[in-house]
């Protein structure tokens, strides 16, 4: 969501604001447990703790005041943040008592031990026993500091059989039982997660399709939809994006990215979702979870991938947990408000102090968006399960992974490591967002750190790629052509990365400028960044509307005007751009351009898993060749406002292996002639039926 260097379209939004590992071994390493002398938990403003302010943590001063507070309505006067309890297959006799247990099921036969959250009153002085299921047992009982809390230890043998157990409570003379649901693991074909076969559709469901304007508005929620606000939510929802597969389909992606959709429930700006108030619940703006169920299977019935967004480092305070948390360093807590200082070259700086590094760890993304101690095993083991949950339970491809390095480091390695454990097929990219080419690499797994960190991490966003592309297309003020070098090196230090294939390519995203507004709405230069994410390394990403070269709205709304609607999602648009008949002149053009640059792609494995040769650009010119044994694609960006030959000859230790090739977009023939041109502003993309490898050079650049 940010980056360290320059900020970027800055708004008042949370996701748009500046940009040893622990373990869950035994008793010993938890927390101690501790309550009020009455027997209730108190969350004040002494101690550096924060008093809660309309359900949300405010932070006082050194004087005990409140920095900012206003005055506290009860929580009968506040809509719910959590939803009903979520208790799996029925709650028993105890469903009064307990008021949830996350997660909310779980199934036989996993890898990942299995640790329920328990919150009741007074629940922390309970015992727990399983009752009804051979081969399941508890193993442990950790009360929160909080007397509301329980955290249990749940053993399920590999002879376990799936069914409904019963959690047996007891206390005293005192008990009653719980149900919970052991589920068998569904049975899905092979899975495969997102590669560089792919092309990521990344959507902000808010802004795509209202597909159901009756959960517009929801009482358990506190924003009003209000399309006129550029910063509010306009209505999108799941059904609205499910009913558009087929439009992303045809334009040639393979899978779809959505920014969070879990419950959002802050009072403005909660359309972006990065502020989650309920880790097991689809806002029911989006649809509720049913919804993003029938969308993740509507996606695969298309043969869609659907990766999930992710945060780990922060949650929203209005999250339910933010009341009361289970253990007083749940998150972390500081004596007034501090912000992260986006520093997160300190994990990897031999000079970096302690004070910058705990700063940035432990500093909040926002006011709005308290920071996560993940150094909390609890907290870890939390996460955990989550994200595993949500796999399963959805069939999820892939993940995204928001503000990664604002995490601590450690708990995050052992994070990517134990999902990897459970599902060693799924990629998982992280959003380190930084340009320079080292602390980005730093980051992806397998990398030989000097410091022996890896991060478990496969995949990374690839920002330094992104602000090369945006350095040579964007127009220069005197004219003449714009050079090609910036794109040059940056490929060149691919040396740099263990695998530069796991990285997603993109010219935009949603805390980004728009390519259009990049480039300032010339047609030609679209078309050059779309050939050229099409034939570089790497996973490619569409940030829906690029297409079409939507741009901003209006540049002094920032992030409000840049994720626009997306025009023909709501009844009433002046035009439906999911129509052809919508498409018009130039923005019709451009996506036909982009289709059938994409649909050609995702049957062609030489851009895939093939390697690299490129060539020192030449004014405003610049060559590169994908190739291996048995095809080569050729690509020629005249980046300058004249038509400029293109110099087979200077390319013979590759060309002249090579015949007469087909231009990808055209069809047409193209001859290797010296005396063949390119048009001012254009991008020729040529493919040979049959290539061979040069004898040397060239970079690899296949999928690891």
């Amino acid at each position: 969501m940010t980056t360290e260097s320059e900020p970027m379209l800055r708004t008042a939004s949370g996701c748009d604001a500046p940009s040893g590992k622990a373990s869950c071994a035994g008793v010993a390493d938890q927390p101690s447990a501790g309550t009020a002398a009455d027997g209730s938990a108190s969350v004040g403003v002494a101690a550096g703790k924060p008093a809660i302010r309309d359900g949300r943590p405010a932070y006082g001063t050194a004087d005990g005041t409140a920095d900012g507070a206003a005055a506290v309505p009860s929580a009968d006067d506040r809509p719910a943040a959590g939803g009903a309890c979520l208790l799996g297959a029925g709650a028993g006799e105890g469903g009064s008592r307990i008021e949830r247990i996350e997660p909310p099921s779980w199934w036989v036969g996993m890898q990942t031990p299995l640790q329920l959250l328990v919150k009741g009153r007074g629940i922390a002085s309970w015992q727990v026993a399983v009752d009804g299921c051979e081969g399941v047992r508890v193993t442990a009982l950790h009360p929160g500091t909080s007397p509301n809390y329980l955290f249990v230890d749940v053993a399920i043998a590999p002879t376990a059989r799936p069914g409904r157990i019963r959690l047996r409570f007891t206390r005293g003379g005192e008990h009653f039982g719980v149900d919970y649901e052991l589920a068998a693991r569904p049975q899905r074909p092979q899975r495969a997660s997102f590669s560089t076969a792919d092309v990521l559709y990344l959507v902000m469901p808010d802004r795509f399709a209202d597909g159901d304007p009756s959960t517009d508005n929801d009482p358990s929620t506190a924003e009003r939809c209000d399309r006129r606000d550029p910063f509010g939510r306009h209505g999108g929802d799941l059904p609205g994006l499910t009913r558009h597969l087929d439009y992303i389909a045809r334009l040639g992606a393979t899978a779809v990215w959505c920014t969070p959709v879990l419950l959002d429930n802050e009072p403005h700006q909660s359309y972006h979702g990065y502020a989650t108030a309920d880790y097991y619940r689809v806002d029911p703006r989006m649809g509720g979870n049913e919804a993003y169920f029938t969308f993740v299977g509507e996606c695969h019935r298309r043969g869609l991938k659907v990766v999930m967004d992710v945060v780990t480092n922060h949650c929203g305070s209005a999250h339910w947990w933010m009341e009361e948390p289970p253990f007083d360093d749940w998150v972390h807590r500081h004596r007034s408000y501090t912000p992260t200082n986006n520093l997160f070259s300190t994990h990897m700086d031999p000079s970096a102090s302690r004070y910058d590094l705990e700063v940035l760890q432990s500093g909040w993304f926002d006011r709005s968006m308290p920071d996560m101690n993940l150094d909390n095993p609890f907290v870890l083991n939390y996460f955990r399960q989550w994200a595993v949950w949500w796999i399963e339970r959805a069939g999820i491809d892939g993940l995204r992974v928001d503000t990664y390095p604002y995490n601590e480091k450690g708990p995050m390695s052992a994070w990517c490591a134990s999902v990897r454990r459970e599902y060693p097929w799924l990629n998982i990219v992280g959003e380190c967002w930084t340009t320079v080419i080292p602390r980005l690499a730093y980051w992806q797994s397998g990398q030989m750190n000097r410091d022996g960190f890896d991060s478990h991490l496969p995949a990374l966003m690839d920002f330094p790629l992104q602000e090369a592309l945006c350095a040579v297309l964007r127009p220069r003020r005197r004219g003449g052509a714009g050079s090609m070098m910036p794109l040059y090196d940056c490929l060149s230090d691919d040396f740099v990365y263990h695998n530069p294939s796991n990285l997603v390519t993109f010219f935009g995203n949603h805390d980004t400028e728009r390519l259009a507004d990049v480039v300032g709405g010339d047609w030609r230069r679209m078309k050059i960044a779309f050939a050229l994410l099409a034939t570089l390394r790497g996973i490619p990403q569409i940030f829906a509307g690029d297409e079409l070269g939507l741009r901003t709205t209006d540049a002094a709304q920032g992030h409000g005007g840049l994720r626009r609607d997306f025009p023909g999602g709501w009844p009433g648009d002046a035009r439906n751009c999911f129509e052809e008949s919508g498409r018009l002149g130039e923005a019709g053009e451009l996506h036909e351009y982009v289709r059938r640059l994409f649909t050609w792609r995702r049957g062609c494995r030489v851009l895939h898993t093939g390697r690299m040769m490129h060539f020192a650009p030449e004014g405003g010119t610049y060559a590169f060749f994908r190739y291996d044994e048995h095809a080569c694609v050729f690509v020629f960006v005249n980046n300058t406002h004249r038509r400029v030959r293109i110099p087979w000859s200077h390319y013979a230790e590759i060309a002249a292996q090579l015949h007469a090739g087909r231009d990808v977009v055209s069809g047409g023939r193209v001859e290797l002639s010296d005396r063949s041109t390119a048009a001012p502003f254009s991008a020729l993309v040529v493919e040979f039926d049959r290539g061979v490898a040069p004898s040397d050079g060239g970079a690899a650049v296949a999928a690891r």
